[in-house]
């Protein structure tokens, strides 16, 4: 995985869901909040985090915090995937293949905010399972994590760059 400085890039950052917890003590309830968040540029580089905090704004900032140590750069090609990828983590199970110019996002709820972070503008996405945002996310991150560009391909199959694919 490649080490990028967040403060380079352009990251803006998108709330996923806020979750209120609650832990039980002897005197009763103590509630805090659980935010998922997500951070991209809009060019490939994009990033989840999670935090925890008795407010929501400071949940929120520990996320973004945590969202941009974790960043993940992803090959895009003319606003899509390069190919199909199928990405699963615990019971989720998320399919995203590319589609044409102008079909827009197709995609809900989690992956959507993920995809649109990302700088995918023509994706159609499909999550199978219970629907749980975290595990939604992580089973996208799994999947566009799958993916290789045209370079990855040359160097896995040793080409010369004078032949094509």
């Amino acid at each position: 995985m490649q080490q990028v400085n967040p403060e380079e890039l352009n990251l803006k950052d998108k709330l996923i869901s806020i979750n209120r917890v609650a832990k039980v003590v002897k005197g009763g309830k103590r509630f805090s909040f659980s935010a998922l968040v997500v951070v991209g540029d809009g060019q490939g580089w994009v990033g989840i985090g999670k935090g925890k905090a008795t407010e929501v704004p400071p949940a929120i900032a520990k996320a973004v915090g945590r969202a941009k140590k974790q960043l993940l750069q992803v090959p895009l090609r003319n606003g899509s995937i390069p190919h199909d990828v199928h990405g699963r983590f615990c019971g989720e199970h998320v399919y995203m293949k590319p589609a044409k110019a102008g079909t827009g996002i197709i995609a809900g709820g989690a992956v959507r905010a993920i995809l649109e972070v990302l700088g995918a503008h023509n994706i159609i996405a499909k999550t199978l399972g219970r629907g749980n945002p975290y595990n939604v996310v992580q089973a996208t991150l799994a999947g566009l994590s799958q993916l290789k560009g045209p370079e990855d391909v040359k160097q896995l199959r040793q080409v010369s760059n004078e032949s094509s694919l």
